[in-house]
């Protein structure tokens, strides 16, 4: 994951993203990469996965 933390309390998901980073272009061009689950992963202690995608246009 880059730039991603996620945490669970009781039933509640919690995910954290520092909006200032960059991780540079994506593959097409158009936008920069600010974070990334990379595909879906599970979340922690849970049989539930996530994907998330964080950019903007460039």
């Amino acid at each position: 994951m880059k730039n991603v933390e996620m945490t669970v309390e009781g039933t509640i998901l919690t995910i954290k993203v520092d909006l200032s980073k960059e991780f540079g272009p994506s593959a097409s061009g158009k936008t920069i990469i600010i974070a990334s689950t990379e595909g879906n992963v599970p979340i922690p202690n849970r049989p539930e996965k996530v994907g998330l995608n964080v950019y903007r246009k460039k």
